[in-house]
């Protein structure tokens, strides 16, 4: 059985990092996610900060970046995907940079929020597509006025680089368990 999947080229500036935001934020709302809960606001976050990575570190001029997002038959998992072509530059986790640090922080947030992530070659093309998984049942991680981001501070990180996941990576991507 496959499963519903919302695909996105775009150019890799800070424009369309924003526009795979806002894309994604909508298709998420139109899952059933609506604007403003949990999963939402996790999935809006973790395509943020990917295309924001993907842009800033994959970029290639005259070459787009890819969005990816897919969700599983029963609805409890959402899978993010962002694919640049620069292979070669791997994400790494930044070391801490103390509180004034002005960049850094988007996988340790990828990390914090997502039930796991990872990077694989790109399928089809060269480069990367940098992965998250997303918990859409059970509690998310909130506090006292509901945001994703509240009492992020208490979620410890979860997944590693190159942690793969049965059935979400598979040579037919849309056939998932």
């Amino acid at each position: 059985m496959t499963t519903p999947a919302f695909t996105l080229r775009f150019s890799p500036t800070p424009r369309g990092a924003r526009l795979a935001r806002r894309l994604a934020s909508q298709q998420t709302d139109a899952w059933g996610w609506s604007y403003g809960s949990p999963v939402h606001d996790t999935v809006e976050l973790v395509v943020a900060e990917l295309a924001a990575n993907a842009v800033t570190h994959g970029r290639v001029p005259g070459r787009d970046a890819e969005l990816r997002l897919s969700r599983n038959t029963d609805g409890t998992r959402l899978r993010v995907e962002v694919s640049d072509v620069r292979g070669e530059r791997l994400p790494v986790p930044a070391s801490d940079g103390g509180p004034l640090a002005e960049g850094g922080r988007g996988l340790a947030l990828v990390a914090a929020l997502a039930e796991e992530w990872g990077v694989a070659e790109r399928p089809g093309g060269p480069g990367k597509t940098v992965w998250a998984v997303v918990s859409c049942a059970g509690p998310q991680p909130v506090g006292p006025t509901g945001g994703a981001l509240d009492g992020l501070a208490s979620v410890p990180g979860r997944a590693g680089q190159g942690v793969r996941q049965p059935g979400w990576d598979s040579p037919a991507r849309d056939a998932v368990r």
